[in-house]
């Protein structure tokens, strides 16, 4: 087995790391600063996205996209994963449900999402329903040829930076009925309540919005009465690989950033990664990262070569446990390793160590992927995540 990346992959890979370092590092400072990224930087860095190239890595040609496989995404993802912040968010991945709308809703939505024109937030998460969608109690009511809206959302993450919001909500209040709805900004009876503080920065924020009645016509239901949550199934499996892939990316350069200064810092008249104690922590920290970036690309290219939907469900739930609880690993002895200068706001391995914390809570706990991976045995055996999956 070849497990080389093709020209084409480090190619991206390159453009990635480089995108990162040039456009999104010098922008980690201000970001940490004001809590997110300023309004007046935006639309310059939505340029230099679509300027490098970036735009709409995630959806094909025919939608407006770069048409990349999963590899390939993942390859420039990696590198994004670097920056602190959340700044890797600055190159938009539309939400891959809407490639599931109709012609129209693709012009509409997808198509000027993937070029950076538009872009969508995505509103699932509420007080009483976090790992169980079942317990939504957001309302969509069909009436007079109008879909009313009626509920709270949490965790509306990039809601300043979004122009429409897909909505997840049961119609008739029938938790068998999960359906998704396209809401454009502004709207009347929309409110926005606040968007609270987090132990992060992030680029952009993370809204709570009240649904009070709010109308959209019967064009704007994205798929099928009842499909809203097999819709995000399919986008939780990206978001998974691409929560995985920034954690290796991050973990990476915490091990970089640490691995230099055991050879720059002396102590006792030679460099600290002569004493065991720190060596055996860079150590630890590579097989990790090692580990972690294999899981990776191998259920990126499972993806790319068509493999059962509920096996690549099952394992990019376990890419996802793993990568994020690895990273966390990681993050924490290089930490250790920069001692007293890991700790200060300054340095970006204090912003990552901040950073990864999440990436075991959103799009999924560590202890619901766990379900996902143990159902998957039950039903289907260890051989699910033991044995090679041929597509």
């Amino acid at each position: 087995m070849n497990f080389d990346l093709s020209p084409r992959e480090k190619e991206l890979s390159k453009k990635g790391r480089d995108f990162c370092d040039q456009v999104l590092l010098p922008l980690e400072a201000v970001t940490d600063e004001h809590g997110e990224l300023p309004m007046e930087r935006r639309e310059a860095v939505r340029q230099q996205v679509r300027d490098w190239g970036l735009a709409g890595i995630n959806h094909s040609r025919e939608n407006g996209g770069l048409g990349l496989t999963m590899v390939e995404q993942t390859a420039i993802e990696e590198q994004l994963g670097r920056v602190t912040n959340g700044l890797w968010s600055c190159v938009w991945r539309p939400p891959v449900s809407l490639k599931f709308g109709t012609e129209t809703q693709k012009h509409d939505y997808l198509i000027p999402s993937s070029h950076g024109h538009r872009r969508g937030a995505f509103a699932i998460t509420e007080p009483e329903a976090g790992s169980d969608p079942r317990r939504v109690k957001t309302s969509a009511r069909l009436k007079n040829g109008q879909w009313h809206l009626t509920g709270e959302k949490w965790f509306v993450t990039s809601y300043n930076a979004s122009d429409f919001v897909i909505v997840h909500a049961h119609v008739d209040d029938d938790p068998d009925k999960p359906t998704l709805f396209l809401v454009d900004k502004p709207v009347n009876n929309m409110v926005h309540l606040r968007s609270p503080k987090f132990m992060h920065n992030f680029a952009f924020d993370h809204a709570e919005l009240r649904f009070e009645g709010t109308t959209v016509g019967e064009d704007k239901m994205l798929g099928k009465i009842g499909q809203g949550l097999e819709l995000t199934k399919d986008w939780f499996v990206e978001a998974r690989l691409q929560i995985a892939s920034h954690a290796v990316g991050a973990a990476t350069r915490a091990a970089e950033i640490a691995n230099d200064y055991a050879t720059s810092r002396h102590q006792f008249d030679r460099p600290i990664r002569d004493f065991q104690g720190v060596e055996f922590m860079l150590a630890d920290m590579a097989v990790e990262i090692f580990a972690a970036k294999s899981m990776l690309y191998r259920v990126a290219w499972e993806i790319d070569q068509g493999l059962d939907r509920k096996r690549v469900h099952a394992h990019a739930s376990a890419l996802k446990l793993y990568c994020s609880e690895a990273a966390g690993r990681v993050i924490d002895k290089a930490l250790q390793v920069l001692g007293g200068r890991g700790y200060m706001r300054e340095n970006p391995v204090e912003r990552l160590y901040r950073d990864i914390r999440v990436d075991r809570i959103w799009e999924g706990t560590s202890e619901i992927q766990r379900v996902v991976v143990a159902g998957q045995i039950r039903k289907r055996g260890i051989g699910v995540f033991s044995e090679v999956a041929w597509a």
